[in-house]
């Protein structure tokens, strides 16, 4: 029986992953070329899944991505035809950009990923992509999305897990020796917190958590290391070896 996942793995080899992961030293001093390559990769993870549940296209169908700061996802699926809506609670993560890349073909909600003014059952696919590590309540995030998904949907969460070499985001790997420490050095060594700051707007996030959730709703169809290339897939399967090596969990769900 085909998996979810078939269309994707072909596409997730060495040669992505190490693409991916060059991008990600300009996160902070080029975001507009890192979360650029994120967003079309992206837009390949969804269609792909798409494709794979329902053997349709993207085009036409809506995507509310859920904690989409100033909207960098948003031309991209634009231009693969989806409908998107952009859900972002922070009014300073709406304008981080400057407002230059709102697409005016898309619609942006300034709003709670914990509490979605959206309709039940009324949305093709809900995405969120590296926020539940920025969530206190990681899984009423889950919850909501599945919520607002219509049968037959697909729900896509994406997240960062803490005992991962990217947990401490901007911390870097400091996040080893307690969040809370590496919060206390990089502000000493800055002049100020970080923005992803260790008990407000950074959590520790584990996969073991991310799969019991999922499994517990009894939509999950698929879940897979986001970065890896598909031969290293089998990591997510192996207790405590999984929360250091799977970088980014993605758990796909499907209600019914």
């Amino acid at each position: 029986m085909p998996e979810i996942t078939d269309v994707f793995a072909q596409r997730a080899t060495l040669r992505r992953s190490t693409s991916l992961l060059a991008s990600f030293r300009f996160e902070q001093s080029a975001p507009e070329r890192f979360y650029g390559t994120v967003a079309q990769d992206t837009v390949h993870l969804v269609t792909d899944l798409w494709q794979q549940a329902t053997g349709d296209r993207l085009q036409n169908r809506t995507v509310l991505d859920v904690g989409g700061g100033p909207g960098y996802f948003a031309s991209a699926f634009a231009e693969a035809g989806a409908r998107y809506i952009g859900v972002e609670p922070d009014p300073r993560e709406m304008h981080a950009a400057g407002g230059g890349i709102r697409d005016p073909r898309a619609t942006y909600l300034r709003a709670s990923g914990m509490a979605l003014p959206i309709a039940d059952d009324s949305i093709d696919i809900c995405l969120s992509s590296n926020v539940a590590e920025h969530v206190p309540e990681p899984w009423r995030l889950g919850t909501e999305m599945l919520r607002v998904t219509r049968p037959g949907g697909l729900a896509i969460l994406s997240y960062t897990v803490w005992l991962g070499p990217f947990g401490g985001h901007e911390m870097g790997l400091t996040h080893y020796f307690g969040g809370a420490r590496a919060a206390r050095w990089y502000t000493r060594k800055h002049g100020h917190p970080p923005k992803n700051n260790y008990g407000s707007s950074l959590f520790p996030v584990s996969v073991r958590d991310g799969l019991e959730w999922a499994e517990s709703t009894g939509a999950l169809v698929g879940a897979f290391p986001r970065y890896h290339p598909k031969w290293a897939w089998w990591i997510t399967r192996v207790p405590a070896v999984r929360e250091v090596l799977v970088s980014n969990l993605v758990l796909v769900l499907r209600p019914r």
